[in-house]
């Protein structure tokens, strides 16, 4: 039939039909259920993952936004702990501002309205100097204090380790608390992948905190410690007080939420700074030494992971 091209179809309807050649599904038919099965499994399995992959996606991102949330409002917790700082270190500036204004208004009255052959322009020069260093100063504070208040997502970027902690001293010694602070910063280049404002607030709140266990120290004692280094390849800060230390059984509870010694907190800022450096691959963690308590970050150097 094949040799002379004749059909099935016009064969009488009860013609039997011999040595028909087997048809690839008679020869094959269970490996072809077999490898139908496994590609049906295996379309299954991988639209499953690709669906668990959104869902984490989704779920990390969520999280990431509401400790973004949370973060801020800890940083507004802790810039409502410094306000009258801020409020005291402004108005000396803002005073300084007007005395030395209103002496040199009292120069310009007192002498010939030609400015050029004042007999006290040196005087004069001085006090301008003096108003516009106090109005840097002022504003200088206003604006550290807006960029760590600042709504922003979490983003890495790369910056220097060092460079941050240095930013962060300043903005401590602009808020004028009552405190010795010694830094010590390594001449290494410490490059890592940050998030600047949220590390920032991380420093900022272990200097709270250390502040705060030494109120009862005495003044000439109150001195915070604030150390980088390079450790392999990791990026390490310990920030030490000389208060009295963490007690024993409860060093492992400190970062949990929650957690506070203080009557007035709401147990969040040690929490929260677990959480955003874990978020940027690092770790911390609180030990007694002789003398006070330290806590120390470490994070992973540009490039390397932890």
């Amino acid at each position: 039939m094949q040799r002379w091209g004749i059909s099935e179809g016009s064969l009488p309807p009860d013609s039997i039909i011999d040595f028909r050649s087997p048809s690839l599904w008679q020869v094959y038919r269970a490996q072809i259920a077999l490898v139908a099965a496994i590609i049906l499994l295996q379309g299954g399995l991988i639209s499953g993952l690709l669906w668990e992959r959104r869902r984490r996606y989704r779920a990390e991102a969520d999280a990431r936004q509401r400790m973004t949330e949370l973060a801020r409002v800890v940083r507004f917790s802790t810039a409502g702990e410094l306000t009258a700082s801020i409020a005291h270190e402004i108005n000396q500036p803002l005073g300084a501002i007007l005395v030395n204004a209103e002496t040199a208004q009292e120069i310009l009255k007192s002498q010939s309205p030609d400015i050029s052959e004042l007999p006290d322009m040196a005087e004069l020069r001085d006090i301008v100097n003096d108003i516009l260093r106090d109005d840097r100063r002022a504003g200088e504070v206003i604006r550290r204090m807006r960029s760590l208040l600042k709504k922003t997502p979490f983003e890495l970027k790369r910056l220097d380790f060092n460079d941050l902690v240095r930013e962060t001293v300043e903005l401590v010694l602009a808020v004028g608390r009552k405190v010795e602070l010694v830094s010590v910063i390594t001449p290494d280049a410490l490059p890592i992948l940050s998030d600047r404002i949220h590390l920032q607030q991380v420093i900022l709140n272990l200097v709270a905190n250390g502040i705060d266990a030494m109120k009862d120290t005495s003044t000439e004692n109150r001195i915070i410690s604030i150390r980088t280094s390079r450790v392999e390849k990791f990026a390490e800060l310990s920030v030490s007080d000389c208060g009295p230390g963490i007690p024993e059984d409860k060093i492992k509870e400190v970062f949990e939420p929650f957690f506070t010694s203080k009557a007035e907190g709401m147990g969040m800022g040690l929490s929260i700074a677990r959480t955003i450096i874990e978020a940027h691959n690092g770790r911390i963690w609180a030990e007694n030494q002789p003398g006070g308590a330290t806590f120390t970050i470490r994070l992973p150097l540009e490039g390397q992971t932890s």
